[in-house]
């Protein structure tokens, strides 16, 4: 059954989209940019801190779910400069344990707003 997820501790749709849509065992997470919830404003111009921002707004719709990052069984990250991979990674990394979800990282021409950094997932209810 198709149930969307919604919590306004992540940043609200900025389009037609769900936060998230579950599927009974699997959920998407809709593409997450670093915006603030609470201002829907970039938390910040420098690619680290934007990239904590997209990773907890990933957790607070995970949690929605009932669940968290260890859940994660694919993510995809976009970056509009892939001069940025290392920092993304590392603090990609710090919110995940081993083992580490399947991953795609790709630099893209413009993401929405101007962002620096974009992270999308698929989780599994165990």
């Amino acid at each position: 059954m198709f149930k969307p997820i919604a919590t306004d501790q992540a940043p609200a749709a900025i389009g037609p989209y769900s936060q998230a849509v579950d599927l009974g065992n699997l959920l998407f997470v809709s593409g997450q940019i670093p915006l603030d919830p609470e201002t829907q404003a970039f938390v910040s111009d420098d690619v680290k801190e934007q990239t904590e921002q997209v990773m907890k707004n990933v957790g607070a719709i995970l949690k929605e779910a009932g669940l968290d990052y260890k859940h994660i069984a694919k993510a995809n990250i976009y970056l509009d400069n892939m001069d940025d991979f290392a920092v993304v990674n590392e603090v990609y990394a710090s919110f995940l344990s081993e083992p580490y979800p399947a991953r795609a990282a790709i630099e893209v021409g413009k993401l929405p707003k101007g962002a620096k950094v974009e992270v999308e997932a698929i989780a599994v209810k165990e």
